[in-house]
């Protein structure tokens, strides 16, 4: 039926996902995917900018020729002034037009004045056309030192917030989300080697801010779940919150569309047109909101499920329904809804194999009973009353 597609069923939160069931395929995943982050860290390192590596940049009119040509007339001048090649070179545009920026290592006063006259005399322009700076590596470490210090303090409030908000558990899965999608967005960034700058800096701040949003949206949706789990025999944590993981999963599939769109654009399209200064803030924004998107459903709430299941009180409702399933697969509980057995003492009709179907796993969309109030009977106040008969008191 075209009605029942994978498509409608994800909008309808009837995909039926075994996300929780699968836990430790997605702990796998994310532990491989980690493993390889590190060992990136470790043999391949990043390739630090000028703010954080130190050195000096000159910068020289994109009018001298292409960026490759006027790379190798800046190695032979610097090589005359008795320094190291480019170590990078990028087209950068301004209020003044368009440049070529050209780093290199860390040189003196006497070096960079020999190295910017040299440039003009090969350029055959005036020295006042060529612009040059010089970065100590002290502020780069300032920078790294102010960024680490923003990103403690944010896990700390995130942590109390989630605490007040849900419970110790949720800020636990949470926050391991958010440290799994820096750690991944890091790796990718080390695997491509694009220079870490303070564009990349500010980009790993803002996906954490996406990714909570996710993770939120999703506990939101498991706490409802399970508000009231332990007062029913139908459902246990882990079921419960997977029917959040499914009927939550297409808001956060359409969020990280839309989030992605426009910073995909600006990866993929605006820098091979030019905008060269913002690929590193472009891949961390489109790496990190992808990750923010996996980790929300395939690792925040699985961790969350696999704290819960340690708890005393969940353990023990997860042992009476999968006792009462176990009962009524053989047919010695009948299930609430199953034909009742046949009149006149016969046997019951129930089919153990459909009453397991019918009462064990519970349907998409259903919600923890509450328990009927006592001294009530079929919604009514027992006893006498009304306009009947009798109901008044006798003298």
């Amino acid at each position: 039926m075209a009605g029942s597609g994978l498509a409608t069923r994800l909008y309808r939160g009837e995909a039926g996902l075994d996300i929780i069931g699968k836990r430790k395929l997605w702990f796998g995943i994310a532990g491989a995917l980690v493993l390889a982050a590190l060992l990136s860290f470790l043999f391949r390192g990043f390739t630090l900018g000028i703010e954080f590596e130190g050195g000096n940049s000159f910068q020289v009119p994109a009018s001298v020729g292409t960026l490759n040509q006027a790379e190798d007339r800046v190695d032979t001048v610097l090589a005359g002034a008795g320094s190291t090649e480019v170590e990078s070179a990028q087209r950068v545009g301004g209020a003044g037009g368009e440049f070529y920026e050209f780093r290199t290592a860390v040189l003196s006063s006497e070096q960079a004045n020999a190295v910017k006259s040299g440039l003009a005399q090969e350029f055959g322009i005036n020295a006042d056309q060529i612009s040059s700076n010089q970065v100590s590596a002290a502020w780069g470490g300032q920078y790294t030192e102010r960024a680490l210090l923003g990103l403690v303090i944010f896990i700390a409030l995130v942590m109390l917030y989630l605490i007040i908000r849900f419970e110790w558990r949720m800020a636990v899965g949470a926050v391991s989300s958010l440290l799994l999608n820096l750690i991944l967005t890091a790796g990718v960034y080390s695997l491509v080697g694009f220079e870490v700058t303070p564009s990349t800096i500010i980009g790993f701040l803002t996906i954490l801010g996406f990714a909570l949003y996710d993770v939120v949206v999703v506990f939101d949706k498991v706490q409802e779940n399970t508000r009231g789990i332990t007062a029913n025999n139908n459902q246990t944590y882990g079921e419960a919150a997977n029917l959040a993981i499914n009927q939550t999963l297409m808001r956060s599939i359409n969020t990280g569309l839309v989030a992605l769109l426009p910073v995909g654009g600006l990866l993929f399209i605006g820098v091979p047109l030019g905008a060269v200064t913002l690929e590193d803030l472009g891949l961390v924004l489109f790496v990190g909101m992808f990750i923010a998107v996996y980790s929300s459903i395939f690792f925040a709430t699985p961790v969350l499920a696999t704290l819960k299941d340690f708890e005393p009180r969940i353990q023990a409702h997860k042992k009476r329904v999968l006792a009462r399933r176990g009962a009524i697969a053989r047919g010695e509980v009948t299930p609430k809804g199953a034909p009742r057995a046949a009149a006149g003492g016969g046997e019951s009709v129930v089919d153990p194999e459909a009453a397991a179907l019918a009462g064990a796993v519970p349907k998409v969309g259903a919600r923890p009973a509450a328990k009927r109030q006592t001294g009530a009977r079929g919604g009514r106040p027992t006893g006498g009353g009304g306009n009947r008969p009798g109901g008044a008191k006798r003298r």
